[in-house]
């Protein structure tokens, strides 16, 4: 099983309006061990791990930090789901002006550029 990112389910008991007592309520543990899966100290059961990402309403992806969901806007009803790595690279290459530019014009173009130079 993946490493459950402990941040991911504070900020979705978080956003869902739930305490930590109801989340453990539902979960069938005590307050403190969603204490401990939030900070990261405990890692839940399997059978734990599966009923968290159903009463989060996430994925086991999304639960791991592995995808994460982006929207234009919160009134969207669609999202798509982007492996975590490839936002940090979008964001890292967001630093570099000019090549961001090149890629976001003419992306195949840049790519191809940026492979012959590594070559």
């Amino acid at each position: 099983m993946s490493q459950i990112n402990p941040q991911i389910i504070k900020e979705r008991r978080r956003a869902l309006g739930m305490s930590q007592e109801v989340l453990a309520n539902k979960l069938g543990v005590s307050k403190v061990a969603v204490c401990w899966y939030e900070t990261g100290a405990r890692t839940p059961t399997m059978e734990n791990f599966l009923k968290l990402a159903d009463i989060l309403d996430l994925s086991l992806d999304e639960l791991t930090g592995r995808e994460i969901s982006v929207v234009a806007s919160e009134d969207d009803e669609y999202s798509v789901k982007l492996p975590k790595r490839d936002l940090e690279i979008l964001s890292e290459l967001k630093k570099y002006n000019k090549l961001y530019k090149n890629l976001y014009s003419d992306p195949e173009r840049t790519a191809k550029l940026i492979d012959r130079r590594m070559k």
